[in-house]
């Protein structure tokens, strides 16, 4: 039998794996696995892998996550949404229900053991003068009546950073960290004030908390996050960095004598490569290890079904010499390992997505998460160079579904630089048959396509097209020359690097009829599909999403405008306001004559709604070919983690159009 074309909807049939974590030995791990309940809402659970079988741990319609064993390996606390809010639980590996741990208003999420096993330390939204003994969860009347009220006040707004994508509007809760005592099952309260306070580890000996926070006077301007220790016997706060910068994923060493990290110091704005550092706090030294490094540490893929938080390191080794850590390069992502002098070296890389991974210190083995263009995800058992798979998730999708394996392509642009892409073909492809193309142009702009599982772009083949897929400058994957080439030129030479993509593609490759070309993108990726209808009309449809088309009103609504705008242009609002509308789309919208579909989330934060209204306005005024879909309810994150019933809209919006039009 034929295997059957990808279909819209398929992406809602998926498990998608995250988040690996060693059991009781090498062999044992747990993990969790994020569905799709009837294509309306998600549901995470925990399963359990040993040399025998697969279990899962948890049941019920509600999200389980970060599940992590006790130091002795009888117990396992995890987060959990069953009461109605994310709360703390805790299970016995011996069998029975689970506990839960925490009742706190606005729950309570991270879980970390101390090395002891007696305390779990965690991180939970507290206002100013909340009492954590006194507090209790609130049931779903008390939620909804609370929200009504809240929605019959006026927000008083006195702060920049007063809005986010992820949160909507913000209030007066931070984030803090607190201890939870097995033994007299109490909760203590370890950081206060009016500053967030996000929790990184605690030290091997119990004594001692990270954390990173801003607790500068003026942290609404600042970007940065520094690195703390608070010693809980004396409530001391120590500050690690002596450099500025933006520090997190921090862990101890094993014997808590030094401290590793990600982090950087924004020479290059939001394109500063991130590095690696080690902080010793005996002779309070300072060292980035990656200095001489020119690649991304941490996983800059970008997919649109990847769900669930997985670690990307550092991690240290027993003896504490090494460090292990994943890395962007070239469209892939893979295991790295480097020693204390900073010499790096590849454990795993093969031309994949590895999205996480667990280290044991006592076996130096692996569990990682890999996903490759062909499969979402499985994790593997990395070992000395070795890699054996142990999960088989999705087996009955793969097995009935063709999904079109990329082609890599390589072009050198008319002024010398290489530029890395892929080419999906069609489903059912023939020989001899001209074929309409799509370009896809991914957001960021600093961040990467790649050989990951896509399954917007496995759509788009799978109805009949070519898609074109590449990394212009700006991109991640080639270096801090590469990813910081497109700040102040955005519609230069990012823009004729795909150009000349399409023309490297409609030159090496004769099925693609070049009277027939689509485009479309999110984000930057919008933004660009904004410029290139308004400079090129090669394309005959185009689809922009959660775009950008005037940065100049950018500036003021969008919860990054008001330092993303210089990161990336050089421009606030009033420095130079013509050049911000140089830079616009919108300015050039009279030269637009690509029918345009305008795709957009009415919550959008990041890039609002606003920017689709005005070029939505514009082109209609002008009687230009254009349509406009908004989706209630949606964020920026639409494409990724959005209501599955909107994201099935969306994708059903943009086959139609080039449908229509291709």
């Amino acid at each position: 039998m034929s295997k059957r074309a990808v279909q819209v909807d398929d992406f809602t049939s998926l498990h998608v794996y995250s988040d690996p974590q060693f059991g009781i030995n090498d062999q044992d791990f747990f993990y969790v696995s994020t569905t799709i309940k009837d294509t309306d809402t998600y549901e995470s659970h925990i399963y359990r892998h040993d040399e025998k079988e697969q279990i899962q741990w948890t049941f019920g319609n509600h999200k389980d996550s970060h599940p992590r064993l006790s130091p002795d390996g009888t117990k396992l606390v995890f987060q959990s949404n069953r009461s109605g809010t994310t709360q703390l639980w805790l299970m016995s590996l011996s069998g029975g229900e689970a506990e839960q741990l925490t009742t706190l208003t606005y729950g309570a999420t991270n879980p970390k053991w101390s090395k002891d096993g007696k305390s779990i330390f965690f991180t939970a939204f507290l206002e100013s003068d909340d009492d954590i003994h006194s507090q209790k969860e609130l049931t779903k009347a008390e939620k909804e009546q609370k929200q009504n009220e809240k929605s019959k006040q006026p927000l008083i707004v006195n702060r920049l950073k007063y809005k986010s994508d992820a949160r909507g509007f913000h209030d007066d809760k931070k984030t803090h960290i607190l201890s939870y005592d097995l033994q007299t099952k109490k909760i203590t309260q370890l950081t206060t004030g009016a500053h967030h306070h996000y929790f990184q580890d605690v030290s091997p000996d119990g004594t001692t908390v990270l954390f990173s926070a801003n607790l500068n006077e003026n942290e609404d301007e600042e970007l940065f996050l520094d690195l703390y220790t608070l010693h809980i016997p004396t409530k001391k706060f120590t500050k690690i960095n002596q450099q500025k910068g933006n520090f997190y994923q921090a862990t101890f060493s094993p014997t808590g004598n030094e401290i590793a990290c990600f982090g950087h110091d924004f020479k290059y704005m939001g394109a500063t490569l991130t590095k690696l550092y080690v902080f010793d706090l005996k002779n309070h030294t300072e060292t980035c290890l990656s200095e001489q490094w020119d690649i991304q540490l941490g996983d800059a893929m970008i997919g649109d079904t990847r769900l669930g938080v997985s670690q990307t390191g550092p991690v240290w080794s027993q003896d504490e010499k090494s460090l292990y850590f994943i890395g962007t390069d070239r469209g892939a992502t893979g295991i790295y390992t480097s020693d204390l002098s900073g010499h790096l070296k590849t454990i795993y890389s093969d031309n994949s997505h590895v999205f996480g991974f667990s280290y044991d210190p006592d076996t130096d083995a692996f569990i990682a998460g890999i996903s490759t263009p062909t499969d979402p995800c499985n994790f593997y058992y990395l070992k000395n160079g070795q890699i054996k798979q142990l999960t088989y998730a999705n087996k009955d999708y793969l097995n009935n579904v063709l999904l079109s394996e990329p082609e890599e392509i390589q072009y050198t642009t008319s002024d010398g630089w290489s530029i890395q892409g892929w080419l999906l073909r069609p489903y059912g492809f023939k020989e001899g048959k001209k074929y309409p193309l799509v370009l896809e142009v991914h957001g960021g702009p600093h961040a990467m396509y790649g050989q990951t599982y896509f399954h917007e772009l496995q759509l788009i083949a799978a109805k009949g097209y070519v898609v074109l897929y590449t990394n212009p400058r700006g991109s991640h994957g080639y270096g801090q020359k590469f990813v910081d080439a497109c700040r102040g030129d955005y519609g230069g030479k990012d823009y004729s690097d795909l150009m000349e993509a399409v023309d490297y593609a409609l030159k090496t490759y004769s099925f693609i009829d070049e009277k027939r070309m689509g485009v479309t993108g999110g984000s930057y990726g919008g933004f660009m599909t904004n410029w290139i209808v308004s400079h090129t009309n090669r394309f005959k449809a185009a689809v922009t999403q959660r775009s950008i088309s005037n940065w100049l009103s950018f500036y003021g609504v969008s919860d990054i405008g008001f330092f993303f705008t210089k990161w990336e242009h050089g421009y606030h609002l009033l420095d130079d306001p013509e050049k911000l509308w140089d830079f616009s789309p919108l300015k050039y919208a009279k030269n637009v004559e690509t029918p345009l579909l305008i795709l957009h989330g009415e919550l959008d934060f990041r890039c609002p709604i606003e920017q689709a209204e005005q070029l939505f306005i514009t082109l209609k005024h002008l009687k230009k070919e254009v349509e406009f879909v908004r989706f209630p309810g949606a964020n920026h994150e639409l494409s990724r983690s959005g209501e599955p019933q909107m994201r099935i809209e969306r994708l059903n919006h943009i086959c139609r159009w080039f449908e229509r039009h291709l």
